[in-house]
């Protein structure tokens, strides 16, 4: 199983951070390789990403669920696979910080089946850079 986290200092109050991250739709297209998605409830939506890595182009359908949420503080998701056996999760927490908000983004991701030998390489590689990228995005947009 891969796991990264990456953490920013936001100089807005909790409760903005919150009105952004709790909302899928706000930041589904901030994560790098994303190509489209569907909501199909309050809680749950379809994510598919296309992306390159080492010459291989892959296109990816995940299934992302809400299981908790925790205003003004933290979002849990859980990660499926809906192309691949892939399964996983994820957390944004906030937490009021010297004047702002002190966010830290969560995704952890494991690939089974006869091609998580192969995959699960790539994935330790590339989640750290997902991760790290989506929440420095998603801190831009918060103080736009």
């Amino acid at each position: 199983m891969a796991q990264a986290s990456h953490s920013v200092q936001i100089p807005v109050a909790q409760d903005k951070v919150w009105a952004f991250v709790s909302k899928i739709e706000k930041w589904a297209t901030l994560v790098p390789a994303y190509k489209d998605h569907k909501q199909i409830d309050e809680l749950t939506s379809h994510w598919t990403f296309e992306g390159n890595f080492k010459g291989l182009s892959k296109k990816i359908q995940l299934e992302i669920k809400i299981v908790e949420m925790n205003e003004p503080s933290s979002i849990k998701f859980e990660i499926k696979g809906l192309s691949d056996n892939f399964s996983g999760g994820g957390e944004f927490k906030a937490e009021p910080k010297d004047g702002g908000t002190y966010m830290t983004g969560t995704v952890e991701m494991n690939a089974g089946g006869l091609s998580g030998a192969v995959l699960t390489p790539a994935i330790k590689v590339v989640l750290p850079k997902i991760t790290s990228r989506l929440t420095e995005k998603i801190a831009r947009h918060i103080q736009a």
